[in-house]
């Protein structure tokens, strides 16, 4: 049976459950933080990834953040911005940013289904899928130019095309 095919008959099916059956359904730490709110652990090749998604009825988004901590030395922030920027280049769907005050390194999404529309659970998949997968490709490029003394350009050499793990 698909993923989606145990939904078909509920009419009134909130996102932030699709999301705790994937968890359930993968196997992933999480944890129900509110009604419209879940956060999870997952885990890559690389790290283990902190996943949150919420549901924002207001407009309509199911809002996706993908994190893992990251302390750069301050003479390094001026590089990895730039990183930041190749990086942002190269995603078509969600962007990096760095929250310097957590000291998180941040990969975020927002799915916007306006009109009442309803993500599915293979869609929903692909978007926690695609948060991993980026972050487990851009992941080396930051490490090296934060302490590795890389430059961007070098350090997103090493950005490979097919990240390999678990999402």
């Amino acid at each position: 049976m698909s993923l989606s095919e145990q939904y078909f008959s509920t009419e009134e099916l909130h996102p932030i459950d699709i999301v705790e059956h994937l968890a359930e359904h993968h196997e992933w730490d999480f944890d129900r933080v509110a009604d419209d709110q879940i956060a999870m652990a997952v885990e890559g090749q690389w790290r283990t990834y902190s996943i949150t998604l919420a549901w924002s009825a207001q407009d309509e988004t199911l809002r996706l953040i993908c994190t893992f901590e990251m302390d750069p030395p301050a003479d390094r922030m001026a590089e990895l911005y730039e990183t930041l920027n190749a990086t942002n280049d190269m995603c078509w769907a969600g962007a990096f940013t760095y929250w310097a005050a957590q000291k998180l390194m941040v990969w975020r999404y927002g799915l916007v289904l306006a009109g009442e529309q309803m993500a599915g659970p293979e869609q929903i998949d692909t978007m926690i899928r695609a948060a991993v997968l980026s972050a487990e490709r851009f992941y080396p490029a930051f490490q090296l130019v934060a302490w590795g003394n890389e430059t961007p350009e070098a350090a997103m050499g090493v950005a490979i095309a097919e990240a390999y793990g678990r999402a």
